[in-house]
Formats: structure tokens, sequence, C-alpha cells
């Protein structure tokens, strides 16, 4: 469980996330949405000390963050961004590997597992282990980029604004994806996205951001059904 208890940051003097608290559960799909500015990006940073808060405190199982091994916790954290990170002159199969390799997997283990994931997301391991990032479609890209921060099953996975860049097939498809990866491995996910449809399609929970603040965060069905402002019920139109 992940816990926001009194968080806030500020850059140049102003508040980017003011004063947050809530809790993200285990195994939860969890969407931060909002438009351009709104903290969400900065919140989700937050979870592997990329940003640190100026005041108050996060708790993963009870433990602040501040006091895990700050290697460990990313290694144990994966991350997904809408910019394909994948190392170019790495193949498929070695860009998946780096994280098994830091945790001292064994070659063979590497192999079995890295081939069980290209499997599971539809790219045949004996046509996509040996090729290279520049011989990939984008989704293709951001597929593997995928498999690279789960390969070593991650606790909680971000994911931030992973599939903005992409085609409409290539976006529901992938989005499809993570929601069949998210209830396999009972991972929990939190999803950075200034789509509301895709935040309704994805999120077990939704947290609606403005100017550093959750103006509601429940269910899709239940903000639908009830807004908590004029703001929300504008923004949640879709």
């Amino acid at each position: 469980m992940i816990e926001f208890r009194q968080v806030s940051k500020q850059f140049k003097g102003k508040y980017v996330l003011k004063d947050q608290a809530f809790t993200i559960f285990d195994g939860e799909f969890f969407v931060l949405v909002g438009a351009s500015g709104s903290g969400k990006t900065t919140t989700l940073k937050m979870l592997n000390r990329l940003i640190e808060p100026d005041e108050g405190n996060i708790y993963l199982d009870g433990k602040r963050l501040k006091e895990y091994d700050l290697r460990e916790l990313r290694l144990s954290t994966g991350y997904v961004l809408q910019q394909i990170a994948l190392f170019p002159n790495l193949s498929v199969a070695e860009n998946i590997a780096l994280i098994p390799e830091m945790k001292k997997w064994s070659k063979k283990d590497i192999d079995i597992r890295t081939k069980e994931l290209l499997d599971l997301v539809g790219l045949p391991p004996a046509e996509y282990l040996h090729r290279m990032p520049s011989e990939l479609s984008g989704g293709e890209q951001q597929r593997i980029g995928i498999l690279r921060a789960i390969i070593a099953r991650p606790k909680v996975l971000l994911l931030d604004e992973p599939f903005s860049a992409l085609d409409p097939i290539s976006r529901e498809q992938l989005q499809d994806l993570v929601k069949k990866i998210q209830h396999e491995f009972q991972m929990t996910m939190i999803f950075v996205t200034h789509d509301m449809t895709e935040a309704i399609k994805l999120g077990d929970r939704i947290a609606i951001m403005d100017q550093g603040s959750i103006l509601q965060l429940d269910t899709p069905e239940r903000i639908q059904a009830a807004p908590a402002t004029q703001f929300v019920a504008d923004f949640f139109q879709v």
C-alpha cells in the first residue's frame, strides 16, 4: 500500500502539489488525470524519488519512502515513459534483460522469461529477440518498453502518458495489454494521462487533479454519478 500524507512540492515558490493525502491500494490500477501542469507527473515521480517532497511523507508498506535504499527502490519500481527510451544500440533481448542483469539473474532465467513475455504481448520471440529498436514500429517499441519495466516483477509500475504519442489503434491495443498484465500479475499500476476516456477505461479509481490538488478521487462510476465540482463534471464529459 502507498500512502501520501500531507505531501507538498514547490517549484520557484509556486506549489505544484499542495497538502495531498490519499492511499493507493495493492494491486490497484490507479489513474492520475488532469490537464498539463495539474501536478500529476510530479506526483508520479515522487514514487521513485525522481522528485522529493518539500513537506509531508510518502509511505510504501508502512515505511517512509526516503528510508528505502534508493537503488533497490528504483530496481523494484517499473517505469514507462511517453518517450520510448529503448537503447538504440541494443537488441530487443538486450533491452529487456537490463534490470534482470542488474539483479544478477542467470542468462537461462532471463532468456526463458523474455520469451514468455514476448509471447504474452504478441511478439513471437523467434522474430523479435534479435531485432533492433529501429526495426520496430512505435507500438512495438512501447511493448518492449513495458516488458523491460515488468520482467523483474516490480511491485509497482509507473506509467507516464505512455500511449499518447501512438496512433489510435496501437493505443487501444496497449491499453488492453496493460490491463491484462495488471490482472495477470496483480501489479499495482499508477498511470498518468490527460485523456479522460483513457482514465475511465483503465482506472479502478481515478484522481482528478487541478493546480496541485486532487479535486475528486473515486471509481469512474461514482465520479460520473456525483461529480464533486463543476470542473470535475466538465472534465468528465467524454
